[in-house]
């Protein structure tokens, strides 16, 4: 490599008008310089310089080793640099150069990762003989039980096949809650709690606000609200590429924990920096370079796949043009590759555990669908950097268990803007303001809930005057949220829980139409007789007395159903109208709510599938229902190790 270096520089020579060195001996003195640059002096500048190279991607950071290569070549007699451009141009070239050839010279890109680990394992601290066994968890973001049992099948993943053919690990089911989604299901395992939380976005009527779990602020306050200071990872944890934390002391690309967004009553970790669990990565500005070079690949990978539907004519499928291929690196590529380097410092160091979570599979599945070959590599690539961490996990100072699991699956089917030529949000604001046109028919349900209101005065509603609101009205007084399969309708002139009753005096054509619709599965209402009650086409379920009539809205969404609508309507935020979407069970598909192909959110289908990967001699988890359960069987299994309890 140092002579790989000192021919780059030859070639740097050459090819730059600013730097020269006019002497044969020249190159090999400035490689030698440049490569002690790097690896001595350049991890000590970053523990300072970090936050340039974070917000910019490992950018900066050549410009800063630009710059001290121009202040070693100085000290070399005859070499000319002309300016920091110049060194910029130099370090960059000769980085380029050398992880090209340190890729070619590997016979296996995985036994490159293992002996970089293995040198630095030798920094390892030294823990007692005793210290119990660590646990990574490892979640694939959005990757459903049915699909990973395929992918084991396919050989779309290798690792977890071969775990599961060795025997050593068992692959299970678990039932998600009805909102089947990361911020729902990662609050739940993480702080054992994820109540009140009704989608990925949701309305909050007495705040007239919405709630959204990708929002730095808003994720501070649902942990703030959730945690009791013994989340799953408080005992010297760390959470990496997560909403929450868990009580991580230790966090990277942890959503609620962004604390230079944040104000400080929300800020609930004082060790939280943006930066934190990244400077191993960017210590090598090599990786930065290797990071860049395969998030260019994967933008002409996804603009290729994506002309190759549009040519094919696949469907469903959504537009993917725009910044749409950049963005989606973020997740395939940025942030896979700082997730990986971040977890693999934890085992060094003997974290006792860790949560990491790895979002391009989600990402990917959304624009994509769900085992479109091009999600399918995004996969592979997921697991080929599990079997690295399972391999490297055997160099830290204390053993370690990996377990890997989803938060939710996935379902596919046509965006019901796209399938129906409007979104739930256009519908609800046409039902809802204005006259809407007479209806004759439809099934017994709309029929009836129409013969209740007939004759009865239309109430006309108008924007009140110099109102200002935080959150956008579809009609006046009416504020439609979406999520996945989930749509949330509140009525905002109303305090507290609107009524059946009430609904259906004020927006008497509202709830026919809504259940009269191909795109509406089921909705949930309170009635102010018979509580809460799920309204379908051809049935009725009163959730109280478990009366049903007709045809059962929910036979088809399992067994489960009735008891997680049930808990979802004590939810202090519960919308006055909870809408899931028609699920087909012939063709396993469902129209979202929002513009993607594969979906979640809510029930039906795949997308209430999650799975768990676990090693075989851990306790057997059981029937899991709901996130929840999962804390407590993963609390369980730390406390079997022989991990203390957080206090």
């Amino acid at each position: 490599m140092w002579l790989t270096t000192s021919l780059a520089l030859v070639g740097m020579d050459d090819l730059l008008d600013g730097f020269a060195m006019p002497e044969e001996w020249q190159p090999l003195v400035c490689g030698l310089l440049l490569s002690l640059l790097t690896a001595v002096v350049w991890p000590q500048v970053l523990r300072v310089a970090l936050p340039l190279a974070l917000f910019t991607l490992g950018i900066g950071s050549f410009l800063l080793l630009g710059a001290g290569a121009v202040a070693a070549f100085a000290v070399v007699p005859g070499v000319e640099v002309n300016g920091l451009r110049t060194g910029f141009l130099v370090v960059v070239g000769v980085s380029a150069v050398s992880g090209v050839v340190s890729s070619v010279l590997a016979l296996d890109e995985d036994e490159v990762f293992f002996r970089r680990a293995r040198r630095r394992s030798r920094r390892c601290p030294e823990l007692a003989d005793d210290v119990p066994p660590g646990l990574i968890f490892l979640q694939v973001d959005g990757l459903g039980y049915d699909v990973v049992r395929r992918a084991v099948r396919d050989g779309d993943m290798p690792t977890l096949a071969r775990w599961l053919a060795e025997d050593s690990h068992a692959l299970v089911r678990w039932q998600t809650d009805w909102s089947s989604q990361t911020g729902a299901s990662v609050c739940g395992i993480l702080h054992g709690s994820n109540h009140d939380i009704l989608g990925f976005r949701w309305y909050e009527k007495d705040r007239d606000h919405v709630m959204a779990c990708a929002h730095p602020r808003d994720a501070a306050e649902i942990e703030r609200r959730h945690s009791d200071g013994r989340g799953l990872l408080a005992v010297d944890g760390a959470s990496h590429g997560n909403l929450f934390t868990g009580d991580a002391p230790h966090v990277s690309l942890t959503m609620s924990a962004v604390s230079v967004l944040l104000p400080k009553g929300l800020r609930r970790h004082r060790e939280d920096r943006v930066g934190t669990g990244y400077y191993a990565y960017f210590a090598n500005p090599v990786n930065a370079l290797r990071t860049l070079g395969s998030a260019l690949v994967d933008i002409v990978r996804e603009v290729s796949a994506s002309a190759r539907q549009r040519r094919a004519g696949v469907v469903p499928r959504v537009p993917r043009g725009g910044i749409y291929p950049i963005a989606r690196t973020g997740t395939t590529v940025i942030s896979r590759d700082v997730v990986v380097s971040a977890v693999l410092e934890d085992m060094l160091d003997g974290r006792p555990v860790v949560y990491a979570d790895f979002l391009g599979y989600d990402e990917v599945a959304h624009h994509s669908g769900i085992e479109r070959f091009d999600t399918l590599a995004v996969l592979r690539a997921i697991d080929q950097q599990i079997g690295r961490l399972h391999r490297a996990s055997r160099l830290g100072p204390r053993p370690y268990h990996l377990v890997v699991l989803s938060d939710h699956g996935q379902t596919q089917g046509w965006a019901f803007a796209h399938r129906f030529g409007e979104s739930l949000e256009e519908l609800v604001g046409r039902l809802c303001g204005g006259h809407a046109p007479e209806v004759a028919g439809g099934g017994p349900v709309a029929t009836r809930l129409r013969e209740r209101v007939t004759g009865a005065r239309r109430i006309e509603h108008r924007p009140k005057e110099d109102a200002r609101h935080e959150v956008t009205r579809v009609a006046p007084g009416v504020v439609v949220v979406v999520s996945g399969h989930v749509g949330m309708v509140s009525f905002t002139e109303h305090a507290g829980r609107v009524s059946l009753e009430t609904i259906e005096r004020e927006y008497p054509e509202l709830l026919p139409a809504l259940v009269d619709h191909p795109g509406v599965g089921f909705m949930l209402v309170r009635s102010d007789e018979h509580g809460p009650v799920v309204l379908g086409r051809d049935g009725v379920h009163r959730l109280d007395s478990g009366e049903v009539l007709g045809e059962d809205p929910l036979a088809q969404y399992g067994d489960h159903a009735p008891d997680l609508i049930r808990r979802v309507d004590t939810f202090p935020h519960c919308a006055d109208i909870m809408i899931n979407s028609r699920w087909d069970p012939e063709t396993g598909e469902a129209s979202p709510f929002e513009i993607h192909v594969g979906s979640h959110g809510g029930l039906g289908g795949e997308q209430e599938r999650g799975f768990l990967i676990y090693p075989k001699e851990f306790e057997p988890p059981g029937d899991l229902v709901g996130a929840e359960s999962l804390h407590r069987l993963f609390r369980l299994w730390l406390t079997k190790l022989g991990h203390p309890e957080p206090e």
